[in-house]
């Protein structure tokens, strides 16, 4: 049976320019099959989430313009589980509105919020985490994230530090919050032994984020409050539209987290990436015995190591005596940069607009 107070809130309105050019503003990554396994990554998130919460709790929050697709790929999903957002104004924002909905319709939601571009393997694992975790902040005022246990010392993700004595049945204590560090901080950090890599999952029940937010973030706090009569009525869609208009655009980790003094942390060991890169995706694209993952039929690698090539296009390739190269065709446009660069990319699209217009972006 399914605990009919717990909740999942799937975030899906980011625009994953850093996937460009795969992933465009009109079409972005989460409603893109990245990997090539026949379900898109908002639908394989669905799908993780669908075998232990009630569907009818399942909630996508998602930016006005993707309302359609979201409707088109999740055609189960109850269409007042579609949380339009008008505007971009952050993970902060974003969290505040679903929170403050559910804890109207739900004074004893208990609920997740997670990406919904993230590759997840080990499912039970997953689950089992999950549950744990929604059964800790059932009990108490708590926040609790999943920590993923760092493989390498990569600079692209968040790291959360913890308190390796203060346990509670496996759940610890978080002593702070980093943002991406460099290199030699990353491998300091995982020398220590007592930092994880943020994964963006946190949960918590709704009443407890609010409060939080009143707490530490108290203009956000009465934009929303000030509204709620309006919350899940037929007035919402104008008294969000006028609340965002007023929201400042930051990030849960920022306005919450890293202030709150009862955020807790699951060190967890299913297989996760965030497939927030192009060097994401290769990490999980089968590779020959030069390393080149070629996502294509239609391209042939010759005497080329280390390369991605990824193009749906029928149109032949042949990528000679290159090392190292991320290679995305597609029907609009051609993107060869060096995996190095990959974090460059935003810039790429940047030039592309300063250019070209936001046609091909």
């Amino acid at each position: 049976m399914k605990n009919q107070n717990n909740y999942v809130a799937i975030m899906a309105g980011g625009v994953g320019s850093r996937f460009w050019p795969m992933s465009k503003t009109s079409y972005p990554k989460q409603f893109l099959d990245i990997l090539n396994t026949g379900r898109t990554l908002i639908q394989s998130t669905y799908d993780r989430f669908s075998t232990f919460i009630p569907a009818e709790n399942i909630f996508v929050v998602t930016s006005t313009e993707y309302v359609s697709i979201v409707k088109e790929q999740l055609p189960h999903l109850p269409e007042g589980n579609i949380v339009a957002e008008p505007e971009r104004k952050n993970t902060a924002a974003c969290v505040a509105y679903i929170s403050f909905k559910l804890k109207k319709m739900n004074p004893n939601a208990n609920m997740i919020v997670a990406p919904s571009d993230h590759l997840i393997g080990d499912l039970d694992l997953f689950t089992n985490t999950c549950k744990k975790a929604l059964d800790f902040t059932a009990k108490q005022y708590a926040f609790v994230t999943l920590g993923i246990r760092p493989t390498h010392p990569n600079t692209g993700y968040g790291y959360i530090q913890f308190d390796l004595e203060k346990s509670k049945s496996g759940v610890f204590k978080v002593n702070r919050f980093t943002e991406k560090p460099d290199l030699s901080t990353a491998k300091e950090f995982l020398s220590e032994g007592n930092y994880l890599w943020n994964s963006g999952i946190f949960i918590w029940k709704a009443e407890d984020i609010v409060a939080a937010f009143w707490e530490h973030f108290p203009y956000m706090f009465d934009l929303f409050q000030d509204r709620i009569t309006d919350l899940n009525t037929s007035n919402e869609a104008q008294a969000i539209r006028e609340i965002y208009e007023k929201c400042p655009s930051t990030s849960i980790d920022y306005a919450i987290m890293e202030k709150a003094k009862n955020v807790h942390l699951i060190p967890s060991d299913f297989t996760w990436n965030d497939l927030g890169t192009w060097n994401s995706a290769y990490e999980n694209f089968r590779k020959d015995e030069e390393m080149n993952a070629n996502n294509s039929k239609s391209a042939i690698l010759v005497d080329s190591k280390g390369c991605l090539v990824h193009s749906n296009e029928q149109k032949l390739m042949v990528i000679g005596g290159l090392e190292d190269l991320i290679i995305v065709n597609t029907p609009e446009a051609l993107l060869i940069c060096k995996k190095e660069n990959e974090q460059q990319i935003k810039e790429y699209v940047a030039k592309v607009k300063e250019v070209q217009g936001v046609l091909y972006i």
